[in-house]
């Protein structure tokens, strides 16, 4: 079993991240702030004793050293010290006793520095003191000048900040943790009712959708996508329930017809006359061959399958389609340009010449009109047009919907399976193209445009 590092949950996984984070730049400012501030403080304290020794060593230098000395604030004791330990001057009302033998200033100009606990007279113990002492020539000779400051306000607020860090850094991080996860909780609430609506969706009720929040933000365009993406399932669904019924109605009609032609032939076998009845057979076998094949071809176009492609001309396909027609009821009227090269399929495209003029032979009354040409050599247009009765133009989008058959397609002809003209239609989508009904009078024309073959 594999371990993993994070948690599953999104939630929990942000949390961690976030106070890892926190976590991180609480240590950094912590080890920060407790290498630094310490020192910064005693330099306080350092430079403030500092300025009295240098002062006190500037008088004794110059042979005008008062007796009692005046100490600055927070600077606890001076003192100035010949080297047989006599006590030239100090402070005074601020007794502090030093072992000051122990700590002698060995070159002169030269400052010293050494913390040390000393007993006071105003605490019952001991006093941490910085303590600074310099060695200066006088007019009488070499004496030492020292210098103190209790440290205890500074060791009072060292030890108050390492107790807030150690204790604030772990409530900080607490807090972090907290806020976090309640944030994501309320963040990622949108996404858990997003999840539990679709989790009650299924195939046979694709009409609920998911709630939608208005935050205005990604998880809104989340929620309004895979309402989109539902409302294109729907359709799907619909257009696929309803694409097998009217598929199943129209297998029904010609396989019963067939029936019904063999079982009476099979039940009066003397009277019938198995030459018409053989070719009746035939008839209905041809439409449901037909209708199978077209069912066939949607299905591949549906699924995305791309058939063998290659460089075909068009205008050899439509020249082709005429010498085939030839004895057609009505006359198709060819108008070819010299080529007209597309990279496709021959076999759909073919298809599609076949579905348009066998449409426009149903409905033309004396002539049919075939064009082919090339425009601003990038697209090749296909004009199919007959002098009919025409498409009303509420009708002209409806026509290219599976199964569907206007009222004067079923006068003249009971056979149709209004398959043709939509998969005409992907067809030309398939190939990067276009089949519409144009505005004509009188009759119907249809357009289809695919683009121009450019060459490797």
């Amino acid at each position: 079993m594999v371990m993993r590092i994070f948690p599953r949950s999104i939630r929990a996984r942000l949390t961690a991240i976030a106070t890892a984070i926190a976590a991180l730049v609480v240590f950094a400012t912590s080890t920060f702030m407790l290498v630094t501030v310490p020192d910064n403080l005693r330099d306080v304290v350092r430079d403030r004793v500092e300025v009295s020794v240098r002062r006190i060593a500037s008088d004794a230098r110059a042979g005008e050293l008062s007796t009692a000395l005046q100490a600055p604030a927070r600077v606890h004791f001076l003192e100035v010290v010949t080297p047989s330990g006599d006590v030239l001057a100090s402070t005074t009302g601020r007794d502090v006793h030093w072992k000051l033998k122990a700590f002698r200033p060995a070159e002169p100009d030269k400052l010293y520095v050494k913390e040390a606990w000393a007993p006071h007279e105003r605490n019952a113990g001991e006093t941490h003191f910085l303590v600074m002492a310099m060695s200066v020539p006088t007019p009488n000779g070499l004496v030492a000048v020292y210098g103190a400051s209790s440290l205890t306000d500074v060791d009072r607020a060292i030890r108050w900040f390492e107790i807030q860090t150690f204790v604030i850094a772990p409530l900080i991080l607490a807090s972090v943790m907290g806020i976090t996860w309640l944030v994501v909780g309320s963040a990622l609430r949108p996404v858990e009712r997003i999840r539990s609506k679709l989790a009650e969706i299924t195939g046979q009720d694709l009409s609920r959708r998911v709630p939608v929040p208005d935050t205005g933000d990604e998880i809104t365009l989340l929620a309004a996508t895979t309402n989109d993406t539902l409302d294109r399932l729907e359709r799907s669904a619909e257009t696929q329930r309803r694409f097998v019924a009217d598929a199943s109605h129209e297998l029904r009609s010609p396989i019963a017809a067939l029936r019904t032609q063999l079982e009476v032939a099979n039940a009066i076998p003397e009277e019938t006359d198995w030459s018409a009845t053989g070719a009746r057979a035939l008839a209905a076998v041809d439409r449901l061959t037909g209708i199978i094949d077209e069912l066939l071809m949607l299905a591949r176009l549906d699924a995305g399958a791309v058939a063998p492609r290659r460089v075909v001309d068009m205008c050899r396909l439509a020249a082709e389609q005429v010498r085939r027609r030839g004895d057609a009821r009505v006359a198709i009227v060819p108008d070819l340009c010299a080529s007209a090269p597309v990279h496709g399929s021959p076999v759909q495209l073919d298809r599609i010449l076949t579905n348009l003029l066998d449409n426009a032979t149903r409905h033309a009354e004396t002539r049919i009109d075939l064009e082919v040409a090339v425009e601003d050599d990038r697209w090749v247009v296909v004009t199919v047009t007959d002098d009919g009765e025409g498409i009303a133009p509420e009708d002209r989008e409806r026509v290219f919907e599976r199964f569907t058959r206007l009222d004067s397609a079923k006068a003249k002809d009971q056979s149709g399976s209004g398959l043709g003209l939509p998969l005409s239609r992907e067809i030309a989508l398939s190939h990067g193209g276009t089949l519409t009904i144009a505005d004509h009078s009188p009759g119907a024309r249809f357009v289809l445009v695919l683009p121009s073959y450019q060459g490797a």
